[in-house]
């Protein structure tokens, strides 16, 4: 599976909503809990947690630079920065894994075909009722 960044993500998200995800985050603050939440918390995370790379990247790049000594008290900073720098792109990559995997499971719904608007000479009695299926708790998109 590609490594996917959380723009990525977002653009996969709004492919799937039809909708830009500033919109989106509006219209699921609205809504219960259900599969959008799930998916903008999901790309919430994953942006942190790229934002968090950078940081501690960053940090790391200025600890070790060719003119600043490292003495006992700059090691403990370096470990430090490199453990959390270890725990941001392990959140990353857990969490592109499961975003991407949800996104690959859904599908966008098909935009319902408009009825025909021709009248037919004698009307068709009614179908008979399907039996309704179990309802499910789980909400869908």
């Amino acid at each position: 599976m590609p490594h996917l960044t959380s723009t990525d993500i977002a653009g996969r998200i709004e492919d799937l909503y039809g909708a830009p995800l500033a919109d989106l985050e509006v219209h699921a603050q609205d809504q219960p809990p259900g599969m959008l939440s799930a998916l903008l918390g999901m790309h919430d995370t994953l942006a942190l947690a790229e934002r968090s790379i950078d940081f501690h990247r960053d940090h790391l790049t200025r600890l070790i630079h060719p003119e600043r000594q490292i003495g006992p008290h700059e090691v403990s900073h370096l470990l430090d920065g490199t453990r959390r720098l270890a725990e941001a792109v392990a959140i990353r990559e857990i969490q592109a894994k499961s975003i991407a995997a949800v996104l690959q499971s859904l599908a966008r719904a098909p935009a319902p075909t408009p009825a025909s608007p021709t009248p037919s000479p004698t009307p068709s009695p009614p179908a008979p009722a399907a039996p309704l299926a179990a309802q499910s708790v789980a909400h869908s998109r």
